[in-house]
């Protein structure tokens, strides 16, 4: 597993398999959120997989799909709204863990300053220069 922590009780990943969750849950993961469609994937790595998987692991499982270049608020919310009321720490995959660092990037443009948003999603290899923009508009200072 490539898992690389953006913050403290948040990480993401790329693809993961559903034999790999018990092992995330004993490394102490709570909560999974998926951000892959499942237009990406075969039916071992989709959504029903996912979550019978994480259920059996004992993680909290959400499925937020984000297609390439289809961020919406909505998704954006649904994302903030799961990072703030389940138990932590989290990991969020899709296909490279991009797309999951930029909901949490988007997410957090609110409550973090943009050069500490951009400065974790760099650390852990992710280049949010394309995105600064719509966290800029998202950010209140």
């Amino acid at each position: 597993m490539d898992l690389r922590q953006i913050v403290p009780g948040f990480a993401v990943a790329p693809q993961i398999e559903p034999a790999e969750l018990a092992s995330l849950a004993a490394m102490g993961f709570r909560t999974l959120i998926n951000n892959r469609p499942d237009a990406e994937v075969g039916d071992d790595l989709g959504h029903a997989a996912m979550e019978v998987a994480a259920r059996a692991a004992g993680l909290a499982y959400h499925r937020l799909p984000y297609a390439p270049g289809l961020m919406t608020p909505d998704l954006v919310e649904a994302f903030a709204a799961t990072l703030a009321k389940d138990e932590g720490p989290v990991l969020a995959y899709c296909r490279s863990g991009t797309r999951s660092s930029h909901l949490w990037a988007m997410a957090q443009a609110p409550h973090l300053p943009l050069r500490d948003i951009l400065a974790a999603t760099t650390a852990a290899g992710y280049d949010l220069s394309g995105l600064v923009p719509q966290l800029a508009a998202r950010s209140d200072g």
